[in-house]
């Protein structure tokens, strides 16, 4: 055996030792009865005031312009089609891109919260992804966490004077990394390394997304500003409805 060859034959098996004892996973939404009761209640309780503040952020809205709904409606639907493509990773997992940023940015992150959980639960009843007693751990990561760093992202790129369309990436790129870092943790919380704690797991349940999850972000970056250039050309009065308005 050549020298070259002794190399890739080291690494395959340290590959496969690696991804051997990561733990398994079933995709970026914490499927039906993984997590343990009390953590259930818990990230359901954490994202109890999000929805809230949601429920009131998307009535004000409405109140506002009627006309609103439209691009609600459209920003609920990008989520559900979005998230429902279940892409195979190479880790024997597979992950999903999550259409949450581009609500954020025409919404703001808490109206988001409610299109996610209405997202999660039809994806849980229809499409057996991800479960009812997961709702609060996954609208949790995937409807608020997300959607708050996309629109945080967002804001910065936009008082920094960086160009629309680069913020318009960054923020729906970012806040889908984002959200599959918090459903890591959340699964570490639940289910800590014997060797190294929360953190050895955390670190387990990124690399078992990351083959997939990091190619995604970039696709779900270039697909919302794809989604935002359409919108500028096709539906500029919407836009400005909701209050965003287009920048040089």
């Amino acid at each position: 055996m050549t020298k070259p060859q002794k190399k890739l034959w080291v690494a395959s098996i340290l590959f496969a030792a690696f991804f051997g004892i990561a733990p398994r996973v079933g995709a970026m939404h914490i499927m039906e009865g993984y997590l343990p009761l009390g953590f259930c209640v818990a990230w359901g309780m954490i994202s109890l005031p999000f929805l809230i503040k949601g429920f009131f952020s998307i009535q004000k809205k409405l109140q506002e312009n009627r006309k609103n709904i439209t691009m609600l409606a459209m920003s609920g639907a990008f989520i559900f089609v979005i998230s429902s493509l279940k892409i195979p990773s190479v880790t024997g997992s597979c992950s999903h891109m999550t259409g949450t940023g581009l609500g954020a940015i025409l919404f703001g992150p808490c109206a988001v919260s409610i299109l996610g959980i209405i997202v999660l639960v039809f994806q849980a009843v229809l499409l057996a992804h991800g479960g009812l007693t997961s709702l609060g751990a996954n609208t949790f990561s995937m409807a608020i966490a997300g959607p708050f760093l996309s629109y945080g992202i967002f804001w910065v790129c936009k008082k920094c004077r960086i160009k629309r369309r680069a913020g318009v990436f960054l923020a729906a790129a970012l806040g889908d990394l984002f959200t599959y870092c918090v459903t890591s943790f959340q699964l570490a919380l639940a289910y800590p390394s014997e060797h190294g704690g929360i953190f050895a797991s955390v670190a387990k349940f990124l690399a078992v997304f990351a083959p997939t999850q990091i190619p995604l972000a970039i696709v779900e970056g270039c697909l919302t500003i794809v989604i935002m250039i359409t919108l500028e050309n096709y539906a500029q009065p919407e836009l400005k409805n909701v209050g965003y308005s287009k920048e040089p």
